[in-house]
This record gives structure tokens, sequence and C-alpha cells, in this order.
């Protein structure tokens, strides 16, 4: 009975512990169709015999982009939104462009995490030189750092608050994948000073250990 009951629970551990991440794709795709959510998880699937080519192509990551803004720095994504055919794959990519010396100016692609669900992030320098940081999880929060040159690649692990900027005297470009076909972004700084409604400010300053004075 003992043997029984232990086999049971090791059972229902591993279908939870499934239950907990990505479920394979039970089809050779499921191209999305457009503005036809399900708000389980994912998007409703375009019937296969209307696919097309398109369906899993985008265009345009060659293209420079405007990085004249408050954080020096653009990125175009190649998300499930942007290449339908990316649907319950659990990948996707972007391009970060970063503006020339932008650490001068204190600019900097803003400290964030990705999710749903937690997603890891590769990148790959194109040009330029890149300073890349990310937070270990609780207690410890170490603060692992890389300075990379142009054909270095680099890991952020999933789930942990990250950032890049650009640290040379030229402009820059990395190539970003990640392993969600919707990652997603949590702005640390927006989503605890801009959330809508407020915060209370006497709260942002005992978690951040500020004068609430200094708050707002």
């Amino acid at each position: 009975m003992t043997s029984r009951l232990f086999l049971l629970s090791l059972h229902m551990g591993s279908c939870s512990l499934a239950m907990a991440s990505y479920s394979s794709p039970l089809q050779d795709f499921c191209v999305v169709v457009p503005k036809r959510r399900v708000f389980v998880n994912g998007e409703v699937c375009k019937d296969p015999k209307i696919v097309r080519a398109d369906n899993f192509f985008f265009s345009g990551l060659h293209l420079m982009r405007d990085t004249s803004n408050a954080v020096g720095s653009n990125v175009t994504v190649v998300t499930v939104a942007e290449l339908p055919g990316l649907n319950t794959f659990g990948i996707s990519m972007a391009r970060i462009d970063f503006a020339l010396l932008v650490f001068v100016n204190g600019k900097v692609l803003t400290l964030h995490t990705h999710t749903p669900p937690k997603a890891t992030e590769i990148l790959t320098v194109l040009e330029g030189n890149i300073e890349v940081r990310f937070v270990t999880s609780n207690p410890e929060n170490y603060l692992i750092s890389k300075d990379l040159q142009k054909g270095d690649v680099f890991l952020f692990p999933q789930g942990l608050v990250h950032f890049h900027r650009n640290i040379g005297n030229n402009y820059a470009v990395v190539i970003a994948a990640l392993s969600s076909h919707n990652p997603g972004a949590i702005t640390i700084v927006n989503a605890m000073f801009d959330s809508n409604p407020d915060i209370a400010r006497d709260l942002l300053a005992k978690a951040f250990q500020m004068d609430k004075n200094v708050v707002y």
C-alpha cells in the first residue's frame, strides 16, 4: 500500500511539473488567426490548408532603427504578433540598436525581465561594444557583469532582471533570441513608479529604502 501511494504521489508531482511549462505542439504548426484570441493560453490556429509561406516570414531586421529617445536604444521584436507561425513554438527574437555613447548621458536599456513565461534570452553582438548585467535571485542577488564585443554571445538566464548598454565609441547592435513566442517585458521602473493607479509613495519609499519625499 505504501509503495502504491509513493508511485501515485510521484506521478502527480510529475504531472504538476509538466503543466508548469509550455506544452509541445500537437500538430506541425499553429499559425495565428489575427484578432481571434483564446483566453486560456495561446491563439486560435489557422486551417493548415490555407497557410502560406508568408505566415512563417518576417523582413526588416537589417534596418537600423531610430535611437534618439530617452533610453538611447530601439528594440525591433519578432514575436508571434509579427510572425504568426511562431505560435506554440516557444521562440522569438529581436534586434536592439544602441545610440552612440549611450552611457555618457546615463542612458541604458532599462532593467527588465521577460514574461510570460519567464523567458531565457541569448544575444549576439553584431556591431560595437556592449556591457551586459543580470542579478541572481534572492537571497544572494549577485551581480553578473561582462563586456562584449563584435561576435560575442551572452546568455541571460530565465526570468532574471537584466540590462545592456553601449560602452563603446560607436553605434552598436545586437540580435537576441528568447525562449518564448510571446516573451513580453516587465520594465522594473515603469512597473513600480508608473503603474495605474499609482502605488502609494510611502510603500515605494519603504520598498526602495528612500525618503518618501524623493518618490514622485
